[in-house]
């Protein structure tokens, strides 16, 4: 599994251990966490969701009358130039 995905899995478990249900997903550039938040959390709930997004490199909440709040949170895949890459075009060894 990349760094962004073990990363973003330990974001759901945190997410899960307070009781929500969380959906990860794998794109292109980033992994994604998703969680739909109820309409009460208490404070220590929220202090435990608000310290576990703060690990992702983006999150946010998304509000809407019709589908309730989801919280996500992104994490960035970070690709590792190979040796023949460093310096750029050029300087390639």
């Amino acid at each position: 599994m990349p760094a962004s995905g073990s990363k973003a899995a330990a974001i759901a478990a945190r997410l899960s251990a307070v009781g929500l249900s969380v959906r990860v997903e794998e794109h292109a550039d980033r992994t994604s966490v998703e969680a739909e938040l109820p309409d009460s959390l208490s404070v220590e709930s929220w202090r435990e969701v608000l310290e576990a997004v703060a690990e992702a490199d983006r999150f946010g909440l998304l509000a809407a009358s019709v589908n309730g709040r989801t919280l996500w949170a992104a994490v960035v895949k970070k690709e590792v130039p190979t040796t023949g890459d460093v310096g750029g075009p050029g300087r390639q060894r």
